[in-house]
């Protein structure tokens, strides 16, 4: 085996042994990744959000036909039993599991809740696999966590002794002090090289892959850093050679978005922002679904017949402003208060078709 075929050897595993799924015109489908369920308590992230979640998957998602996939760290097992998890949040697994009625309904697992593969009693477990292939024509999406791009956490997970371990510590060291979730998603470079890996292997492979566990939304294999200044720049050179009304118009869009930009890279001193850009010409071959564990919403995938897309909800009380490459309005849910919007949305043919000509 060469050093390359090495480093990805999980991964290659991962394709192989996939579960697969095939797409076509009619499928809807809707990825959501990194929930951290925990016990209902304060040092229960999800709680924030899960009226949010709750109302959209019952009032949107369920009612027009999509089906689920719940990409990994589902429940926080490294701080809480799995027992007083089930029993504050029942009602969501009930939920879930109504997706099975539009058509199907898995969920992976990732590094927070692999131990789920020892509780024999667990509800969801005829659900449960580790990775899922999508075939779209003849190509393939691979949907997996994440983690099994990094070897300790890989072995961590499959190692029932060191994987107790680490959650006696955090269980009952790191959670009692109040230390946020112990993850690579808080570490940028971490961060940063997990995702290379993905996208070393997805372009070998000339496959898509669509993961969580590093809870940044990625579109294309693009932070939102990253579409931004690539957004700006097509609206230079349009500003070029455009008119007096359009140029006018142009003008305005780079100033609302170099406003965006300015705070992500505000919020990047805090938390060591890093690009997603890995090469020159960016190759679209990683997608990541981000987290419903945000400060002021959640963001999920969608597939919609031969559209991917990804997208956010929120409270709209909070008019935050969002910028979209399509300038797309908010859509409000009802008379709910929550708003949803797509970030960005692409053709699966374009994606793959840009793949197989840059990878």
């Amino acid at each position: 085996m060469s050093p390359h075929s090495k480093k990805h050897s999980h991964l290659d595993r991962l394709l192989s042994s996939a579960k697969s799924v095939t797409l076509d015109d009619s499928s809807k489908i809707l990825i959501l990744s990194d929930l951290h369920i925990g016990n209902g308590g304060r040092h229960d992230e999800f709680r924030q959000n899960a009226e949010l979640l709750k109302t959209v998957l019952e009032r949107y998602y369920l009612p027009e036909k999509y089906s689920l996939v719940l990409n990994g760290d589902i429940e926080e097992l490294f701080k809480f039993p799995l027992e007083t998890i089930a029993s504050k949040w029942s009602d969501f697994y009930d939920l879930f599991l109504e997706f099975e009625k539009n058509g199907f309904f898995w969920k992976t697992w990732g590094n927070h809740d692999a131990a789920l593969l020892d509780e024999r009693e667990y509800r969801l477990a005829s659900s449960l696999v580790e990775s899922l292939k999508f075939h779209y024509g003849d190509e393939t999406l691979l949907l997996f966590h994440g983690h099994q791009a990094a070897h300790f956490l890989w072995q961590t997970c499959s190692m029932p002794l060191l994987s107790r371990t680490v959650i006696f510590f955090l269980r009952y060291i790191v959670k009692p002090l109040g230390i946020q979730n112990f993850s690579v998603a808080y570490n940028s470079r971490k961060r940063f090289m997990l995702e290379q890996s993905i996208y070393e292997f997805s372009n070998q492979e000339k496959i898509v892959s669509i993961i969580g566990h590093t809870h940044r939304p990625l579109f294309e294999s693009l932070s939102k850093a990253d579409f931004l200044n690539y957004r700006i720049e097509e609206l230079c050179r349009a500003y070029s050679v455009a008119d007096g009304e359009k140029r006018a118009a142009i003008k305005l869009s780079i100033v609302e978005l170099k406003g965006e930009l300015d705070g992500c890279y505000k919020k990047g001193k805090v938390t060591g922002l890093r690009s997603g850009i890995y090469n020159n010409l960016t190759i679209p071959s990683v997608f990541n679904s981000g987290c419903t564990i945000g400060k002021r919403g959640i963001t999920a995938l969608e597939i919609e017949g031969s559209t991917i897309r990804l997208v956010y909800w929120y409270n709209g009380k909070q008019n935050r402003k969002f910028i979209s490459e399509r300038s797309n309005l908010p859509m409000k849910l009802d008379s709910t208060g929550f708003s949803r919007i797509v970030l960005n949305e692409d053709s699966l043919d374009y994606v793959f078709s840009r793949l197989h000509l840059l990878a």
